[in-house]
């Protein structure tokens, strides 16, 4: 499906599965990249914990745990400071200083695993349920600005329907409907616009060329033209040296590097101090890894990597 890495009889020895202990390493002892060093960002991952950090110079700047019951499926910190998240039973957003501005708790029997802002004054999410659908809300007057239906496989399989969304420039929305195995674009309204087929779909985010980036559980992320073909794809077999257990999010920057979550599964894995996994990497185009992200012990335990918002790009655009 894609060229192989050429792999140096070192990298060999560490990678392969050791007989004696019977153990296949997760990562390389010496990662490619400055570490926490190499960009400014914003993190947040599903795990038993709602966690929260920025990264800023190397160093955790900023940490927020969120006493809730949930999982952060989404999250993004906005212009001004404040941070807005989607944390499984409701979404909030806080200040910089946490404290809490605004909250929806989401209803019984639902979930909200996405969420972003829109405009100055509205949130939109997706509301997982017997009877799922796209929502904007106004935060000052708490009124349902709009609203459309979303098909989904079972609506008595509620977590397991939705996961991340994203509003395009053209002001129309990429869903994934992961229960469903597809990417459809919708116009307000909830008209069809696109659609196509990707099995696994955890995330789809539209790029600057009008192109689709879409990760999908099953270790894969593709970048799916309008004419849904596949055009750029990289799978968990394109880094063999690496063990990835579950790829929810991908993010390309603007030099055409793509950044790829490796989400650890607190709740039915245990992790290994001595042989920790990557939360993240950052790949060429051509699929070398410039960067790989590593951080599990203190002073920054970052947790499972689900949400990475880079916020030097942020920067360089301002």
């Amino acid at each position: 499906m894609r060229p192989l890495m050429m792999l140096t009889a070192m990298t060999l020895s560490v990678t392969a599965q050791d007989k004696t202990a019977n153990i296949i390493t997760a990562a390389p002892a010496t990662l490619p990249g400055d570490g926490l060093a190499r960009h400014d960002f914003f993190y947040a991952g599903e795990s038993k914990s709602e966690r929260m950090y920025i990264v800023r110079g190397g160093h955790i700047a900023w940490d927020y745990t969120h006493p809730g019951k949930g999982e952060i499926s989404d999250a993004v910190l906005l212009p001004n400071g404040n941070i807005l998240f989607a944390h499984q039973f409701g979404v909030t957003e806080i200040s910089a200083d946490k404290k809490v501005l605004w909250n929806y708790d989401a209803p019984p029997k639902t979930e909200i695993h996405t969420a972003q802002p829109l405009g100055a004054n509205s949130i939109w999410f997706i509301q997982n349920g017997s009877s799922p659908k796209f929502v904007v809300i106004n935060k000052a007057t708490g009124n349902i600005e709009h609203q459309f239906p979303l098909a989904v496989k079972d609506t008595n399989s509620v977590h397991g329907q939705f996961r991340q969304a994203r509003m395009t420039d053209k002001g129309t929305v990429l869903v994934a409907h992961m229960s469903m195995g597809k990417v459809v674009e919708y116009d307000l309204d909830g008209k069809e616009l696109w659609s196509v087929a990707v099995p696994g779909v955890w995330s789809a985010k539209p790029l600057a060329n009008g192109n689709i980036l879409a990760a999908s559980s099953r270790k894969f992320v593709r970048e799916i033209n309008r004419r849904g073909e596949t055009v750029w794809e990289w799978t968990a077999a394109d880094a063999p040296e690496y063990k990835f257990s579950n790829i929810q999010t991908a993010l390309r920057l603007s030099n055409g590097n793509t950044i790829i979550n490796n989400w650890f599964n607190q709740w039915s894995d245990k992790l290994d101090a001595t042989n920790l996994p990557v939360q993240a990497i950052e790949v060429t185009p051509d699929k070398k890894i410039v960067w790989a992200l590593r951080s599990w012990t203190a002073p920054a335990d970052l947790g499972p990597a689900t949400t990475f918002q880079i916020l030097d790009e942020i920067s360089a655009t301002k």
